[in-house]
């Protein structure tokens, strides 16, 4: 509670200086900008995707895990095969959206010195007066990144939603006929 609780309540790029410089001046451990900044994100985001996953588990029925108990199921077996699949639909799409936010986070490193696509961008805009132009590279670099995962995520989510988009489209387009016999 108190790691999320930190880490969702606190501002990344305090963070990001608390491991870089904190670390070093108070257990004498020196670690690289690189390694702090992968160390910040890890936990920031860790603590946010724990809480997606507690509330993704949370929104399946308890009549899901009771009707596999009664089957005779033992608790792993129902984690992986009943509630995670289904978890997984609620799960997908906010986690997505975490690993972009953090892909663009990830710039805040680049204060420490790091060389990453903003630093670099402030660099060469800063040495040819071209700011404007290596930002916006850099800002186009970004959204193709996210472009990328939000492709990823949408096959993820296909792959999870299988079964249950066929139940939506049952629900619309053309009126089913009705047959004797079937209701």
């Amino acid at each position: 509670t108190f790691y999320i609780s930190f880490f969702r309540g606190t501002p990344l790029l305090l963070q990001i200086y608390l491991i870089y410089l904190g670390l070093a001046q108070q257990l004498d451990v020196v670690l690289g900008a690189i390694t702090s900044g992968i160390i910040a994100l890890s936990l920031n985001y860790g603590a946010y995707l724990a809480e997606i996953n507690r509330a993704g588990i949370e929104s399946i029925a308890a009549g899901q895990r009771e009707a596999a108990t009664a089957l005779g199921l033992k608790p792993p077996a129902i984690m992986w095969k009943i509630i995670l699949p289904q978890a997984m639909r609620v799960i997908i799409p906010p986690t997505f959206s975490q690993f972009i936010a953090m892909l663009k986070d990830s710039s805040l490193v680049s204060l420490l010195g790091v060389w990453e696509l903003t630093f670099l961008s402030r660099s060469y805009g800063r040495s040819d007066f071209r700011y404007i132009e290596m930002l916006l590279t850099a800002a186009l670099l970004y959204w193709i990144m996210s472009i990328l995962f939000e492709l990823m995520q949408l096959r993820i989510e296909r792959y999870y939603g299988k079964g249950f988009a066929d139940r939506r489209q049952e629900g619309h387009g053309k009126p089913h006929m009705l047959t004797l016999g079937h209701h």
